[in-house]
């Protein structure tokens, strides 16, 4: 098809008596509409992105509320939550989004009648406006003793 264009305008353009130069043409490659965000935490290697813009809509990795220094959730559970929740506020942040733009969130907890209760008075801080869709589910054991582990869906307003 390409080659065929080609001839048919050379052709034209020699009955016309057009002067042509034959060039190369490549349409321009268009910018990959997507952008891997990473924290500067994330381990370097890592098979995975903090999140991953992709348009108006950013889908956040899983989340763990782990103390930077000892790699371990922290002794007192709305610590942990603090932690994982101001985590997805820095890749929000990255992306120029606040928690508000959370359409879902997913939230993975081993044992989810001994700490629903105490994760949503700390989560339900985070928010000033509709509250997002939520999946609370009770999960196996999390990586490094986690007590949950959070993800999410953000669309900018």
């Amino acid at each position: 098809m390409k080659i065929q264009r080609t001839t048919t305008c050379l052709a034209v353009a020699a009955v016309l008596g057009i002067p042509f130069a034959l060039a190369q043409v490549t349409p321009s490659k268009k910018p990959d509409p997507r952008r891997a965000i990473n924290l500067p935490s994330r381990v370097a290697g890592a098979p995975y992105s903090s999140g991953i813009l992709a348009g108006n809509t950013l889908y956040l990795s899983g989340t763990l509320g782990l103390d930077e220094k000892t790699q371990a959730p922290p002794a007192k559970f709305e610590d942990e939550v603090h932690l994982a929740l101001d985590k997805l506020k820095a890749v929000l942040a990255q992306a120029d989004m606040t928690m508000d733009d959370m359409v879902s969130v997913t939230v993975f907890c081993p044992d989810v009648a001994a700490h629903y209760q105490d994760f949503n008075a700390v989560y339900k801080t985070y928010f000033k406006k509709d509250m997002p869709a939520r999946a609370f589910i009770s999960s196996g054991p999390l990586l490094f003793g986690a007590h949950f582990e959070v993800m999410g869906v953000a669309v900018k307003r």
